[in-house]
């Protein structure tokens, strides 16, 4: 991820003694201080132990990046009608978080719509789970998401709520057109208010005594399920 971190938003790059000491980390280095130089960034090694005493994991690769964050208005997740979007009320756990992010954009969302109760997407964790989707993916808080879904819809957006009240199975919908899912908080789903705004709920069929799936997989499902119907159409 540090290899990827875009130049425009790189600020500081620190390695740990043990790590610069091998070898096969050189290439990576050189690579990483001829863009710290393109980006007029600091280039620090430091002692192990400092390294391990600043790093939020019990072992630290030995590399480690300062970013600055990026921010993105609404307009910059819409795409017309290639618009596809994943909306989040209230997702509590890093890695379903930083999972969607990373999934979403192999699906070709446009962009993440987040509450901000959903845990933040720059909690270490998330970061991680991101696999480098982070610095790709455009994301957009809100401080009313029944707000924000109210000006959507009225750009022509369909809002689909995955909801155990769903009367259509989540493949049985057309998003080829301006779209968005919600997905809601893992324990209680979406709240009634928000569930209510949407245009339609849907649901996903299961097999045996399975009553819901995890978070990410249930978006993943409806981002990739879009994804699989645009590509047909084209």
């Amino acid at each position: 991820m540090v290899v990827e971190a875009p130049v425009a938003s790189l600020k500081a790059v620190y390695v740990a003694e043990g790590y610069e000491n091998n070898p096969e980390n050189h290439a990576v280095l050189a690579e990483l201080k001829t863009k710290c130089d393109k980006a007029n960034a600091i280039y620090e090694v430091v002692a192990d132990n400092v390294f391990k005493s600043v790093s939020d994991t019990q072992t630290p690769q030995g590399i480690m990046a300062v970013m600055a964050m990026p921010e993105y208005s609404m307009e910059q997740l819409l795409a017309g009608d290639k618009t596809h979007l994943l909306l989040l009320e209230s997702i509590q756990d890093p890695g379903n978080l930083g999972t969607m992010v990373r999934t979403g954009e192999g699906a070709g969302v446009t962009g993440i719509i987040m509450n901000k109760t959903t845990v933040d997407l720059f909690n270490p964790k998330t970061i991680r789970s991101t696999m480098g989707s982070i610095y790709r993916v455009p994301f957009y808080v809100t401080d009313d998401l029944g707000a924000t879904m109210q000006a959507l819809q009225r750009q022509g957006i369909s809002l689909y709520a995955a909801h155990l009240k769903g009367q259509n199975s989540y493949d049985e919908e057309d998003y080829t057109k301006a779209c968005g899912f919600l997905i809601g908080n893992e324990g209680n789903g979406l709240s009634d208010e928000i569930a209510n705004l949407a245009d339609a709920f849907i649901k996903i069929p299961m097999e045996g005594q399975v009553e819901s799936l995890n978070a990410a997989i249930s978006a993943t499902l409806l981002m990739y399920e879009a994804n699989r119907q645009r590509r047909k159409s084209n």
